[in-house]
């Protein structure tokens, strides 16, 4: 057998064992969000119209099917985000037939449960609050969310199914077991869950998902031309929220978004990746974690994830 012939076997055989990893990730989640809707009493779905979110919601639809999803779609919106994806978040709730709820972090403000040290000050930390109220608001036992363990060394230790206490927090040291696939969720009065049905994927396989299963989304993901000023290694995008400061230049960059947040918080990275094909391509190379890469607000130690986390953030 010559190299010509043996090649389209190597091939297929590679794409086999990538579809077999994808379809056991799948089949994880569905089970995930199979087992929140029979166990808990009011849960909801933390959507952002993220990456990660949609990943979700396409599980949640194989799940249960189209105007069939048991739980509202949530999302806590600081009034900073990128219009192109709560536009997007939008349709694709629509499109499902899906309940969406939407807290603003202003509203919080405008009742004082939120104060910014300054006008200038990001948003994204104070989200814990207005979702903490959205808890106590609906009363929510149980928010499945799309953070994975790959993503940032305090999510690595996160259960699947994560215990919160009566206030909202996180303990790390508190945490339940969960062997075979058993989950303990038993709860006490004022408690809930946290919910992480991807823990187990990487940024990779979400881009292998998204590529296989054609899933939309919003345009940031690929690549455009964007103003942007490079500060302590990260490329800042220029916006109203986001100004040049003094003695900086703008320059126009072709990149893309890795993870979309809080538009004072989140950069592109330089990319010319037009479709998820080619940021699978760009995954494989990569050498930091896309928060790491992408998020100013993880570049402080006082705005640890961990501390965050303890304090009711996602």
């Amino acid at each position: 057998m010559n190299a010509r012939t043996e090649f389209p076997l190597q091939t297929s055989a590679l794409s086999q064992l990538s579809n077999t990893h994808l379809d056991a990730l799948e089949e994880e989640t569905i089970f995930i969000l199979r087992e929140v809707a029979a166990a808990f009493e009011r849960p909801t779905l933390l959507f952002s119209g993220g990456k990660d979110s949609l990943v979700m919601l396409k599980c949640a639809e194989k799940a249960f099917g189209v105007g069939r999803i048991p739980y509202p779609l949530l999302m806590i919106d600081t009034g900073h985000n990128f219009h192109e994806v709560t536009d997007f978040r939008d349709s694709r709730a629509k499109e499902l037939q899906a309940e969406l709820i939407v807290r603003s972090v202003e509203d919080s403000m405008k009742r004082g449960t939120v104060r910014l040290a300054h006008p200038g000050e990001s948003r994204n930390v104070h989200q814990s609050v207005t979702l903490l109220e959205a808890i106590d608001e609906f009363r929510f036992d149980a928010l499945i969310g799309g953070a994975r363990r790959d993503e940032e060394k305090a999510r690595a230790k996160e259960r699947i199914f994560s215990h919160r206490d009566s206030f909202g927090q996180w303990q790390p040291k508190a945490q339940r077991p969960e062997l075979w696939t058993l989950f303990n969720t038993k709860l006490q009065q004022g408690e809930h869950f946290r919910v992480f049905p991807i823990s187990n994927w990487t940024e990779l396989d979400v881009w292998q998902y998204i590529a296989r299963e054609n899933i939309a989304l919003p345009s940031l993901y690929y690549t455009h031309k964007r103003q942007v000023v490079e500060r302590k290694g990260l490329l800042v995008p220029v916006t109203e929220l986001t100004p040049l400061r003094e003695g900086e230049r703008a320059e126009s960059r072709d990149v893309r978004f890795r993870t979309v947040g809080d538009i004072t918080c989140t950069c592109p990275v330089e990319s010319l990746a037009a479709g998820a094909d080619d940021v699978v391509l760009e995954t494989l190379a990569a050498d930091v974690s896309e928060r790491g890469a992408t998020r100013m607000d993880d570049k402080t130690s006082d705005a640890s994830m961990e501390k965050r986390k303890k304090d009711g953030y996602f």
